[in-house]
């Protein structure tokens, strides 16, 4: 039996989408990690399916290009959102399960192939901090540290070693490094657990990166411009009296590339 399926991307971080409404699709670790696979499968940072849900538009299942289960991906989600868009499932603001909770996100605005898509993200209430760095979970754990020469960066090898740091970090965690530009203006680069690589984006990080420039160098800004290799990502969030930030926002585009069929007999 031959699966349907979509390839999205947002800011360069690219997914395989699959409508899983009538449960045709049991992934297995090493299938997935196969479709992902950029030489012997379809190629994407990872793989999302589409399920209906009781209470809400659909739900949202997201693996890591590894294979493993994915608790939240910000790019992702606004892929899947658009995804959903193209099904004809929902309004404007669409409401789905995640892993790690509820999720609306509303289309902006709307081509034929592509579409501006802002993302509510869950609250932060807790920031860690160390010398140099801070780890907080926006829906994936996330550390972030500054730096004054990004390009300069070794994103992969420094990325790797904190990223499998168990002593500090025991479940793993994202790697992004944060040039400050300007008031409300940054530039980074990650190492994606579950990638095991540089990607082009990551929604989740350029969410943790502006939440914590926030919390320890402007103080006063709300709303964030990040540029990422593969374009330009906007966050906005308020910040509570205790230190909570609530009523997060990503934005950024989002496009179906191309749509296809895989056998599973063939993976």
């Amino acid at each position: 039996m031959r699966i349907p399926f979509s390839k999205y991307e947002g800011a360069g971080n690219d997914f395989i989408l699959v409508d899983d409404r009538r449960k045709i699709l049991s992934p297995e670790p090493r299938e997935i990690a196969r479709l992902c696979d950029r030489h012997f499968g379809i190629g994407a940072d990872g793989l999302m399916t589409l399920t209906e849900s009781d209470r809400h538009d659909c739900a949202m299942h997201y693996y890591n290009a590894d294979g493993s289960p994915g608790e939240m991906c910000g790019n992702g989600a606004r892929c899947f959102a658009l995804f959903a868009e193209h099904l004809g499932i929902g309004g404007r603001t669409k409401r789905f399960e995640a892993t790690d909770g509820i999720h609306e996100a509303t289309i902006l605005s709307r081509e034929t192939h592509a579409g501006e898509v802002e993302l509510g993200m869950i609250d932060v209430a807790r920031i860690e901090s160390g010398e140099g760095w801070w780890y907080l979970n926006t829906g994936v754990p996330h550390y972030v540290e500054f730096v004054t020469d990004l390009p300069g960066t070794d994103v992969l090898g420094r990325g790797r070693t904190i990223r499998r740091d168990e002593t500090r970090f025991p479940q793993g965690t994202n790697v992004n490094f944060v040039e400050i530009l300007g008031e409300g203006l940054l530039r980074m680069r990650t190492y994606e657990r579950g990638v095991e690589n540089e990607t082009l984006a990551c929604g989740t990080g350029a969410t943790a990166a502006a939440i914590a420039v926030n919390h320890a160098r402007q103080p006063g800004t709300r709303t964030f411009d990040i540029d990422v290799p593969g374009g330009r990502l906007r966050v906005r969030f308020d910040r509570e009296a205790d230190g909570r930030y609530t009523n997060i926002r990503l934005t950024g585009p989002a496009r179906r590339v191309f749509t296809g069929e895989f056998d599973p007999e063939n993976l």
